[in-house]
């Protein structure tokens, strides 16, 4: 800028100011930087009979800048003066269109360039393309194609892109096929959209085949395409491949980093997914949540959220996945007060949160046991959904507040929300805990009569708790006979269960059978059977079930237990043995 300002005052030093084709010439310099761009504009505005050459310059010199509206505003400019347009004119202004995205303005401008006579080019047809694509207006764009007498890849790529970001991929492959039909190379341009395509209809097969394409035409593999090819790998969790696109890519941006860490972490390969974090040149918010989240997802809770701690000290401002993220690990792990922290960092990073958050927000906090935490967060949402309804519905069953729960539910369907398998479990949990038979029994049978939710096994599961709870133990065992599944382990364990509390041995004595094949190899199975020998004083047949499960060399799974101390989690392992 220096350099521009001294010839600047040269010339007017020297009188050449008066000279236009000596300042449209600086014009022309300042014009090719957007740094500049408004000193240019200065420029012009100094020129007393700008020619149509100015006038372009400037036009094309906004089009391309991040204020495309200036190159409509000059162009209007432009009609109210002496001069007309030129067939340059058009293509820099409906550029200008196509960014904005002007639609009004760019039909307009089409029309003015068709009266005046200016027959297309192949670069204008182009350009009309991008522009009535950008302004979501496909119908045009394809017309302006189909009349077109020559096309390029160029034409086919902006077409392509069009249908791309209307997410119109069935219609892109397509297009590439036609491409294909034509005799022209693909090029990266459109292998981007058409594998994005493929990835986004989860087309599998077709996302191989555009990759040997890629790789029998050896269509340059440039970052855009090599981190869309990984992407399209990492959701397959075929990281063996997204590994080998990685390998050869000469450019790598921080994008193309972020997508093989994704696609370790969703294949488990969390070891490898830490080295390349590890190894990044620069690491950004993306890099950050896709680690927590896959830590998160191991469930290596602890390791999410001591990774969310360095985030936080290294100044990378979370956003709300990120958030949502590590609340969903403080639940599990029943870490209240870092879950209070986290909770404090919405404010202190200004973030809004969104319902995701919220519904993340009640989750933690009811699964922490403070459900005046998550009551709070429920009033104060705005928006809410089914998600929210079910948590908090859920989280004041599980923690014992039945009567609030049903309360809850009764406000459901109220408002109109209609309640899924979830919200079900959540009020038959509710009833289980209250001894609530008859009304557990009418949710029950509700569930498919009046809302067509077919019940599963972890609704069957909760009746089978619910009669064994109130040791109605013959009404569960019909129950679990009458379900029209094959009953899960878990529901022959919560009956066996209830067998050992109520010294039911005949009833346990066939659960058991069950139980043995389904799962020969569970300890917990024939520590409950027994119990229940103990209870009913029958000790030799509880040996029995002990040298039983010694011979069979079934070993007590060991227990683990995580205790928050200092706002730091710990989970040391707690060893049972026989």
């Amino acid at each position: 800028m220096k350099t521009v300002r001294e010839i600047h005052a040269h010339l007017i030093v020297t009188g050449l100011y008066t000279q236009s084709s000596a300042m449209a010439k600086l014009l022309s310099y300042c014009a090719m930087s957007t740094v500049s761009l408004a000193y240019a504009h200065l420029i012009f505005d100094q020129i007393q009979n700008p020619s149509i050459h100015s006038w372009n310059t400037m036009i094309r010199g906004f089009s391309q800048s991040s204020k495309p509206k200036e190159a409509l505003s000059l162009y209007c400019k432009l009609h109210r003066s002496s001069l007309s347009p030129d067939n340059y004119t058009f293509p820099f202004v409906l550029t200008a269109c196509a960014r904005i995205p002007a639609l009004f303005e760019g039909l307009q401008i089409h029309g003015q360039a068709l009266k005046l006579g200016f027959y297309p080019t192949l670069y204008v047809q182009n350009v009309l393309i991008s522009m009535y694509s950008n302004c979501c207006c496909l119908n045009y764009a394809q017309k302006v194609f189909d009349e077109m007498h020559n096309r390029d890849i160029v034409s086919w790529n902006t077409l392509i892109t069009g249908y791309s970001h209307a997410n119109m991929s069935r219609e892109v492959l397509g297009l590439f096929y036609k491409v294909q039909a034509e005799a022209l190379e693909a090029d990266s341009v459109t292998m981007v959209k058409v594998v994005s395509a493929c990835t986004r209809l989860q087309d599998w097969a077709t996302g191989q085949a555009m990759a040997d394409y890629i790789e029998e035409r050896k269509v340059r593999i440039d970052v855009y395409l090599g981190n869309t090819l990984i992407d399209m790998y990492g959701r397959q969790c075929l990281t063996v491949e997204a590994q080998r696109v990685f390998d050869k890519m000469l450019d790598r941006n921080v994008v193309s980093w972020n997508a093989l860490i994704t696609s370790y972490a969703k294949a488990g390969n969390l070891h490898k997914a830490r080295s390349l974090f590890d190894e990044m040149p620069q690491q950004d918010l993306i890099s950050w949540t896709a680690i927590i989240v896959g830590y998160s997802q191991a469930s290596q809770f602890s390791e999410a959220i001591t990774l969310f701690r360095e985030m936080r000290l290294k100044g990378v401002k979370p956003d709300n996945f990120t958030i949502a993220s590590v609340l969903s690990a403080c639940g599990h792990l029943g870490a209240l007060s870092i879950g209070r922290w986290v909770h404090a960092c919405i404010d202190e990073c200004g973030l809004r949160p969104d319902i995701h958050v919220g519904n993340a927000l009640i989750d933690m906090y009811c699964k922490c046991g403070d459900t005046t935490s998550g009551l709070q967060v429920f009033q104060g949402m705005i928006e809410k959904d089914l998600l929210t309804w079910n948590s908090i519905i859920l989280g004041l069953a599980l923690n014992g507040h039945a009567r609030e729960a049903l309360e809850f539910f009764s406000k459901i369907v109220e408002s109109g929300v209609r309640p899924n398998g979830v919200t079900f479990l959540g009020v038959l949990f509710a009833c289980t805990h209250k001894g609530l038979i008859d009304l557990g029994w009418l949710h029950f049978e509700s569930m498919e009569e009046v809302y067509g939710v077919v019940p599963d096994m972890k609704h069957y599961g909760c009746m089978v708790d619910l009669l064994s709870r109130a040791g109605d133990l013959d009404s569960a065992y019909k129950f679990v006979e009458r379900i029209p599944i094959q009953p899960d382990p878990v529901v022959w364990r919560t009956l066996l269960s209830a067998c050992a509390i109520y010294g039911n041995v005949s009833l346990a004595e066939i659960t058991m059978e069950k139980l043995l094949e389904l799962e020969p190899s569970n300890s917990g199975n024939y520590i409950l059977l027994s119990n229940v020998y103990s209870t009913a004083g029958r000790w030799e047949d509880a040996m029995s079930i002990r040298k039983l499960m010694k011979d069979g060399d079934v070993q007590k799974a060991p227990g683990c237990s995580s205790i928050e101390v200092d706002d730091k989690v710990d989970e040391p392992k707690i060893e049972h043995n026989i």
